[in-house]
């Protein structure tokens, strides 16, 4: 596996890595990425992305984040991105992504951890609340499915702003709900 769109961001990536030279930590290849750790743990890793080259903090939601540069992509709850668009960014940006990566290197050491949320911390929609009623068996395919794929629906579900959108998602995810999927597995 390679890191996307790795050939347009050669330069970023380039000057990314003189940036984290002498932090102590090891580039390592992750997710076909280059991702630096700490005593086997993970820092950060660089990612290509169509519009923007990003650097990743896996537990940056624990960051101070007093720049206000991280970005949280999607449901995921601990990882935070730091977004770029050119190497001459990235270089105008060295002493604050080295503040940050410092910052992330003294969270990991000192073993700190986002407290997940459990599946009884998402919303359940009447929509779906009214199906299970309806349809006892899908009750029960949806209380088969892990907490993280349950999350995943449920997080799908609720994120629809009308009851009409709610109700459409639900029932076209109910195949796959029978099936044991979860919300982002493909057949």
């Amino acid at each position: 596996m390679e890191m996307a769109y790795r050939d347009r961001w050669k330069a970023e990536i380039a000057e990314m890595r003189r940036v984290l030279t002498g932090l102590a930590m090891k580039e390592e290849r992750k997710w076909g990425s280059p991702t630096y750790t700490v005593d086997g743990k993970n820092i950060v890793i660089m990612q290509g992305f169509k519009e923007y080259f990003g650097l990743g903090f896996f537990q940056g939601a624990l960051l101070k984040d007093t720049k206000k540069v991280l970005v949280q992509l999607g449901q995921v709850q601990a990882g935070r991105v730091m977004k770029f668009t050119s190497a001459k960014e990235v270089k105008a940006s060295a002493a604050t992504i080295k503040r940050y990566v410092r910052e992330a290197i003294a969270v990991e050491k000192a073993g700190l951890r986002m407290e997940r949320k459990k599946t009884s911390d998402f919303l359940v929609p009447d929509e779906l609340t009214k199906r299970f009623r309806s349809d006892p068996r899908f009750k029960r395919a949806f209380d088969a499915l892990t907490p993280g794929r349950q999350r995943s629906y449920l997080y799908h579900f609720a994120t629809a702003k009308q009851s009409a959108t709610r109700a459409a998602r639900i029932e076209k995810a109910m195949p796959a709900i029978f099936e044991g999927r979860g919300f982002l597995e493909r057949r």
